[in-house]
């Protein structure tokens, strides 16, 4: 096993191997103690439907409302292939590449532990759509995240039974006409399989992790960023002092203001002397706030890599303890209210952001208004500040949780739901607004830095500046900020900040 591939197994997965996975073009592979305990789950599936007469959800009876109708054994493979049918009934926009692999890789996970009842070569498929980039095409809307993402994984399991459509190299195609591509011949769906591909929680998780490894990016971004910005508006040392932040011990703000402090290290700016006693909040508590959103994200993280090393299909198969169970591992709500809680702390990162922005631009501390020679001949850097606050606003907007909302489905079987794929895809689009948001504070913090010279910031920030500045020159008069925004964020997107 070369370094490029990641294991399978029942061991536990990592932060860290997934976000290899995302960066990446990794391959996967299923051990043998994995692939002994999917046959081993199967084997006693098989037996346990030919020995006995008793009804299991899902296996042998229709689903949600209609539980209570018995499946003939002669059709229980029908059954599975009506299942995959019946519930691929996403809408909306297509789910972007690096999110569906996310939801190959975290669905072959929940079915290596051995608790599903699948085939052995049900998973391998899976696996080699993922290793040859063959990607379902897979709809952000339908799921209402309680009887596992139905829809969203309906389309992700419609190319193992040669139906639905698939994107190979950037083309859109049928599966029926690329067969020969796929490496496999479409599975022979068997008792429960149906049901364990589209039970689960893999369209929530998928977004949760690749979220929380934007999120990581930007918070370490974000500190750097509001650092620039710290010596740009000349703002005091004091607040930093690690003695203000050991009395309150909170780890996150702890850790931030040891950052900004060792970012500051060295500055010539900071070093001088000020005029004024207390900077605005925005630059004062950037610890406190910055901290918050950083202790979100650890609490989040922790819940998101539980349930990408959990079963999360219905009902459960436990061999070793002569079991099927019902239950309800599919519902959401871990998943929910945690997205929520990471839409609030990193809108607020954007929400801060915005704030210092708004500082900058104001013609205190002696920079120029809007920071540009000339101002009201040219409007320099007023309106990338609206846009900013635009972005800003709907995050606040979208942050409204998800996860307080649920609508009955089934005929009210289903009567309570997390409403989590909608937390999942919004916090999706916060993090990519926040993103913006922290390119706009970027350049303008660049160029009220430059409005300092001939005096220096730290060594390890005028780094950062002159990277930057080899993409977004100083503006010197009024020209279409548009492309240097768009650059910006492309910046910040390629910035390595280990």
């Amino acid at each position: 096993m070369n370094n490029n591939t990641l294991a399978i197994s029942n061991q536990w997965l990592s932060f860290e191997e997934i976000k290899k996975t995302i960066a990446e073009n990794t391959q996967l592979q299923i051990t043998k103690e994995a692939e002994a305990l999917i046959q081993k789950c199967r084997s006693f599936l098989d037996s346990k439907l030919n020995e006995s007469d008793g009804l299991y959800y899902g296996i042998n009876t229709g689903f949600g409302f209609l539980q209570n109708v018995q499946i003939d054994k002669t059709q229980i493979q029908q059954l599975q292939y009506n299942l995959l049918m019946s519930h691929a009934c996403g809408m909306g926009n297509e789910v972007s590449a690096v999110i569906v692999r996310l939801m190959l890789l975290l669905k072959v996970k929940s079915l290596s532990y051995g608790n599903s009842g699948v085939q052995l070569d049900t998973v391998n498929a899976l696996i080699t759509l993922y290793n040859k980039n063959i990607l379902p095409v897979i709809y952000a809307q339908g799921s209402l995240g309680a009887s596992g993402d139905l829809a969203p994984l309906s389309h992700l399991s419609l190319p193992l039974i040669g139906m639905g459509e698939v994107v190979i190299d950037n083309k859109k195609q049928f599966t029926k006409d690329v067969l020969s591509t796929l490496g496999f011949t479409p599975i022979a769906l068997q008792s429960k399989e149906g049901l364990a591909l589209i039970n689960g929680t893999q369209f929530m998780s998928a977004h949760g992790m690749y979220c929380l490894y934007k999120a990581e990016r930007l918070l370490q971004l974000a500190d750097i960023i509001a650092a620039i910005s710290f010596d740009a508006f000349d703002c005091v040392l004091q607040p930093l002092h690690p003695a203000i932040h050991n009395v309150r011990k909170h780890k996150g703000q702890v850790n931030t203001a040891a950052t900004i402090r060792k970012l500051l290290e060295g500055s010539a700016i900071a070093q001088q002397t000020k005029q004024q006693v207390q900077d605005p909040y925005s630059f004062r508590c950037v610890p406190q706030v910055h901290g918050a959103s950083k202790d979100v994200f650890e609490t989040v993280l922790n819940v998101f890599l539980t349930e990408i090393n959990s079963v999360t299909d219905n009902p459960n198969v436990f061999p070793d303890e002569d079991l099927i169970v019902s239950g309800g591992n599919f519902h959401g709500q871990p998943l929910a209210l945690h997205l929520d809680f990471l839409c609030i702390a990193m809108a607020e990162i954007g929400n801060i952001s915005e704030r210092r922005t708004y500082q900058l631009i104001s013609g205190q501390r002696g920079l120029p208004s809007f920071l540009v020679n000339e101002p009201g001949l040219n409007s320099g850097f007023m309106i990338p500040q609206y846009t900013a606050a635009g972005i800003v606003s709907e995050n606040k907007q979208l942050c409204t949780p998800s996860s307080i909302d649920s609508i009955p489905s089934s005929n009210n079987q289903e009567d309570h739901v997390s409403m989590g794929a909608n937390a999942a895809t919004k916090c999706f689009k916060v993090i990519e607004n926040v993103e913006k948001v922290l390119a706009i504070e970027l350049m303008t913090a660049a160029q009220a830095l430059d409005f300092r010279r001939p005096l220096q910031s730290s060594a390890i920030l005028e780094n950062v500046v002159t990277a930057f500045r080899k993409q977004v020159a100083f503006n010197k008069q009024d020209r279409v900020l548009h492309d240097d925004m768009l650059k910006a964020v492309q910046f910040i997107q390629q910035y390595s900040v280990e």
